[in-house]
C-alpha cells in the first residue's frame, strides 16, 4: 500500500462523510408539523408562553410552576414572507455594534442588525441576525410569571418610560438604557429595562418589579429565544450545525436540533449555564445570572417554529417592596473572545466538534499570524507553512518510503508478469523481495496518519471562524469564506494533485490506476463549491508537499549514485 494512495483516500472519504452528514441533516429526516389541537378564535401568530411545566425552586417542594400553554387566539396560519408577528409600537436602539428594534408587545427584542458584519459583500447592508418576519422568525423574549393573577408576559403591552421613540448610543458614553414600564391592575408596576454598551454585543436585561399592593408577589422570570427552523447553509456540500444548544455545570454544550424539539420537549436544571440557538457564523443566546440554577425547556409550536430558553428561580417581593430579575443577552457574531468574555463555555458555539483540543490552538495561532501580517489568506499560508515545518521529519520518512518503492516499482512489474494471476505467489514474492530491500511498504503510513488529525481540525478552523467571512486575499478573492468565482485555485488544487501522483508509484492494478488518475478531476470539481480559504489550504498544503517530496526525493537519488 502506497502512502500517497492511502492519504488520497482518506481524503476521498472526508469528502464523501462531508457530504453525507450534510445530506441526513438536510434531507434524511424528515417531519410534519404539528396541527393545532384547539379551536382559535385570532390569528395572531403561534404560541408565546414560556415553556413547559416546571418544578419549584428549592424551598417550595412539591409546588409546581404554572404549566405552559398556547394561548387561545395565537395560532398563525401560513404566511407570506413580508408577514411579522403582532407589534405595537417600535423603539429603535442604536450603538456602535447594534442596530435594534424592540416591540411594545411584550418587551420583545424583534429586529437586530449587526453594523460590522455585512449581508453580503454585493449588498453592503448590516446583518440581520434577528427579524420577526414569519418566515425567517427569530427573536428574543423575556418576562415574568406570577404565581396567581397577571404579570408582564409575551404579550402584554409595555409603555415607553420616556417621550423617546428612538435611542442612540451618543459620542462619549459607554451605554445606553431603555426602559419600558407595565402596571397591573393588582398594585405590581414592572420596569423592564435593556442596557446596552459600547463595543459589545452583550445587551443587560433587568426587570424591576414594585410591589405597591398588600400582599406578597411572587413570581420567576422566562427568557426564551424563538426560531424558524432556519437552513443556513452556503451549500449542501458544507454543513454547519443549526439549532440550539444549552450548556451548564451539569451538562456541558449539548445539541438540540429542531427536529430533536420537534420530538421531544427539553426540560434541565443546569447552573451557571446558557441557551444559545446557533448559526454558520452568528448567535443569539440567553445569560441567566451566575450562581443561579434554571430551568431550560424547548417547546415546538406550529408553523415551524420553537422555543428554547430558562425559567428563574421563584423570588417573592413583599409588599411594600421591591426586587429585581436579571439576564443577558447576546446577539452577535461567533467571536470567540467577545464570547468567552461574556459566560463561560459561550465559546464553543465555535464548533470544532472532536478535535476542538487541536483546532483552538491552530485557531490561536491563525490570529496571531493575522495581527502581524493583516491578511488572513496570507496567515492561511503561512500556517500551513508552519504545519508542514512542524512534520518535516514526519513527513521525510514518509517520502523516503515512497521513493524506495518507486525505485522498486520496474521489479513489481516484472514479478506481476511472472507471476500473472496467482495473487498468493505474486505476493509472496514481492514480501520476499521487501524484505532483501528493507523496505517496509507500510513504512509511510504512520507519520501521515498522525498528521491527519491536524489536518482535519485545520478544516474546521477554517471553515467555523466568522473571521474569515467577507475576508478578501489578493486579486479576485474577497471573500475567503465563498468559493472562488473564477474556480482558479480549485483547478490549482486539481492540478497540485495530479503532480502528486506522478511523483509516486502508480498502483500495479490497472483499475486502482484509473480511479487515481479520476481522483484529481472529481476534487476539483468538490472544491468549486467549497469556502475559498478551505481551497487556498489545500493549495498550499499539496504545493509544499511537492516541494518536500521533490528535493527528499533528489537528495536521495544524489546520495545513491555517490
Amino acid at each position: 500500500m502506497e502512502t500517497q494512495r492511502l492519504l488520497q483516500f482518506f481524503a476521498l472519504g472526508l469528502i464523501l462523510l462531508l457530504l453525507w452528514t450534510s445530506w441526513e441533516e438536510q434531507y434524511g429526516n424528515p417531519f410534519t408539523q404539528p396541527q393545532a389541537t384547539e379551536e382559535r378564535t385570532e390569528q395572531e401568530g403561534a404560541a408565546e408562553a414560556p415553556g413547559p411545566a416546571e418544578p419549584a425552586p428549592s424551598g417550595e417542594t412539591g409546588e409546581q410552576r404554572p404549566a405552559a400553554s398556547p394561548e387561545e387566539g395565537d395560532q398563525a396560519p401560513t404566511t407570506a414572507a413580508d408577514e411579522r408577528l403582532p407589534r405595537g409600537e417600535t423603539i429603535r436602539v442604536r450603538t456602535d455594534m447594534l442596530d435594534v428594534e424592540i416591540s411594545t408587545r411584550g418587551g420583545d427584542i424583534r429586529q437586530a442588525d449587526l453594523l460590522k458584519h455585512y449581508q453580503s459583500l454585493e449588498q453592503e447592508q448590516p446583518f440581520r441576525l434577528m427579524s420577526d418576519e414569519l418566515e425567517h422568525l427569530f427573536i428574543a423574549q423575556s418576562g415574568l410569571v406570577p404565581r396567581e393573577g397577571d404579570g408582564p408576559g409575551p404579550r402584554s403591552t409595555f409603555e415607553l418610560a420616556t417621550d423617546r421613540q428612538s435611542f442612540e448610543l451618543a459620542e462619549g458614553e459607554d451605554t445606553l438604557e431603555v426602559p419600558l414600564v407595565w402596571e397591573g391592575d393588582n398594585g405590581i408596576r414592572v420596569t423592564k429595562r435593556y442596557t446596552f454598551h459600547r463595543d459589545s454585543y452583550v445587551v443587560d436585561l433587568v426587570h424591576e418589579v414594585e410591589n405597591t399592593s398588600g400582599a406578597d408577589w411572587n413570581a420567576y422570570q422566562f427568557a426564551q429565544l424563538r426560531s424558524t427552523d432556519i437552513d443556513d447553509s452556503s451549500s449542501w456540500f458544507i454543513y454547519t450545525y443549526t439549532g440550539g444548544v444549552i450548556h451548564g455545570e451539569e451538562e456541558s454544550y449539548t445539541k438540540f436540533s429542531f427536529s430533536d424539539m420537534h420530538d421531544e420537549d427539553i426540560a434541565r436544571d443546569l447552573t451557571n449555564g446558557w441557551a444559545a440557538i446557533v448559526q454558520h457564523y452568528f448567535v443569539g443566546a440567553w445569560i441567566p445570572p451566575r450562581g443561579q440554577t434554571h430551568r431550560y425547556y424547548s417547546r415546538a409550536l406550529d408553523n415551524n417554529q420553537y422555543l428554547l430558553g430558562m425559567s428563574s428561580p421563584r423570588k417573592t417581593i413583599a409588599a411594600g417592596d421591591s426586587g429585581r430579575f436579571e439576564h443577558k443577552l447576546w446577539v452577535g457574531p461567533k467571536d470567540q473572545e467577545r464570547l468567552a468574555a461574556a459566560a463561560d463555555g459561550l465559546e464553543l458555539t465555535v464548533d470544532y466538534g472532536w478535535l476542538t483540543i487541536l483546532s483552538k490552538p491552530l485557531f490561536i495561532a491563525l490570529s496571531w499570524i493575522h495581527s502581524v501580517i493583516g491578511n488572513w489568506g496570507w496567515s492561511i499560508v503561512i500556517l500551513t507553512l508552519g504545519i508542514k515545518l512542524a512534520f518535516y521529519k514526519l513527513s521525510e520518512t514518509s517520502y523516503r518510503s515512497m521513493a524506495r518503492m518507486r525505485k522498486l516499482q520496474p521489479r513489481m512489474q516484472q514479478l506481476k508478469e511472472r507471476y500473472g494471476d496467482d495473487r498468493q505467489a505474486l505476493n509472496q514474492a514481492m514480501m520476499k523481495m521487501y524484505k532483501e530491500e528493507k523496505v517496509n511498504p507500510l513504512g509511510g503510513c504512520l507519520p501521515i496518519l498522525v498528521q491527519i488529525p491536524v489536518f482535519i481540525a485545520l478544516y474546521w478552523v477554517l471553515l467555523e471562524s466568522v473571521e474569515l467571512r467577507h475576508a478578501p486575499f489578493m486579486l479576485w478573492i474577497n471573500d475567503l469564506s465563498s468559493p472562488d468565482p473564477y474556480y482558479v485555485l480549485p483547478l490549482l488544487m486539481g492540478l497540485s494533485m495530479f503532480l502528486q501522483q506522478k511523483l509516486n508509484p502508480a498502483p500495479m492494478d490497472p483499475i486502482q490506476q484509473r480511479i487515481m488518475m479520476a481522483l484529481p478531476f472529481a476534487f476539483t470539481v468538490f472544491f468549486m463549491f467549497f469556502p475559498a480559504g478551505l481551497v487556498l489550504y489545500w493549495v498550499v498544503n499539496n504545493t509544499l508537499s511537492i516541494a518536500q517530496q521533490w528535493f527528499i526525493t533528489r537528495r536521495m537519488e544524489k546520495t545513491a549514485t555517490e
